[in-house]
């Protein structure tokens, strides 16, 4: 097993700020050709064509009751508002988030429910009325933005589609989590030093706390750092949200346990075969201030895992 045993997929994001402006008035003056005074008037560029019903659209849209427009000229409305005290991001934040992205005309270009998976991304790392538009809203919340093309892929849209020059777009957006490495800090020392004063956790000299949950036959094997071992585990975060099971996926996993995490390599060091504990994981024993790319877990956040060891395998 590889030294981060957790599967993480990274997610793909279809929103990234891209290069709007250079080549924009090359690109609509080839498209466009030059006008006789032999034969008809050339057509109206696509970008030209686009502006015009992006216009009437927005300017339609902000007429509806439940859309408010910020100063900007981004447009959004209230779907589902979440529970209360829920976090709203700053722009240097990290976001999870749900979305599906539309042409005005209702054509789906993206979605991340159709791909089975949140994206998460740097707020300060998408299109300008994404980063205005999600800070808005707290943690929960589910937002429709209606975006002008100078918020989103301006003059040039995506190069090779789906998005035309000039286009308007729709997102619906449910934001699911705001991860600040600063706060996450700080609700994880709050948690290890609650969590550390409970009956029957322990605390070794790292930090790393335990709890014995079960206890294996008299005689079973005890792993050093240089053994490979084979156990069932679930990882949670602090929240109980489980981000990894091999319970889940039906099958133990056999990896070096100086492979992994600190906080494991430590912790099942502690054990014998048969038997079942509970670790607390600091962020420093587990993926420190980077977190897992892509997620699911953030920087700086503290682990729980339920480990069993099967078998020391050598």
């Amino acid at each position: 097993m590889k030294a981060t045993f957790l599967m993480t997929a990274a997610l793909a994001l279809a929103l990234a700020a891209c290069n709007r402006e250079e080549g924009a008035t090359a690109a609509a003056e080839a498209a466009a050709p030059a006008a006789t005074t032999d034969g008809p008037a050339a057509p109206a560029p696509a970008g030209a064509d686009n502006a015009a019903k992006s216009e009437k659209f927005l300017a339609e849209n902000a007429k509806k009751p439940n859309v408010k427009t910020t100063a900007s000229g981004l447009q959004y409305e209230v779907l589902t508002e979440g529970p209360e005290g829920g976090a709203t991001p700053a722009a240097t934040d990290l976001v999870d988030v749900h979305y599906v992205g539309t042409l005005i005309d209702g054509v789906e270009f993206d979605s991340s429910r159709a791909r089975g998976a949140a994206a998460r991304f740097p707020l300060n790392q998408v299109i300008p009325g994404w980063t205005e538009g999600v800070q808005l809203m707290s943690e929960g919340d589910r937002y429709r933005f209606f975006v002008p093309s100078e918020l989103a892929y301006g003059e040039t849209g995506t190069p090779g589609g789906p998005i035309g020059p000039n286009e308007a777009l729709i997102f619906d957006v449910e934001l699911l989590k705001v991860t600040n490495a600063e706060r996450n800090a700080e609700n994880a020392a709050k948690f290890m030093a609650d969590n550390g004063k409970k009956a029957g956790v322990k605390t070794t000299a790292s930090g790393l706390q335990y709890e014995v949950l079960a206890e294996g036959k008299a005689g079973g094997r005890q792993p050093t750092d240089a053994s490979k071992v084979s156990v069932h585990y679930e990882g949670k975060l602090v929240n109980g949200t489980v981000f990894d099971s091999s319970y889940a996926r039906g099958a133990p996993i056999e990896f070096p346990l100086n492979a992994v995490i600190p906080g494991w390599t430590e912790g099942v060091q502690l054990m014998s075969e048969g038997d079942k504990y509970r670790f607390y994981i600091p962020p420093a024993l587990g993926y420190g201030v980077l977190g897992t790319q892509g997620g699911p877990i953030g920087p700086n956040e503290a682990l729980i895992f339920e480990v069993e060891l099967l078998k020391v395998v050598d």
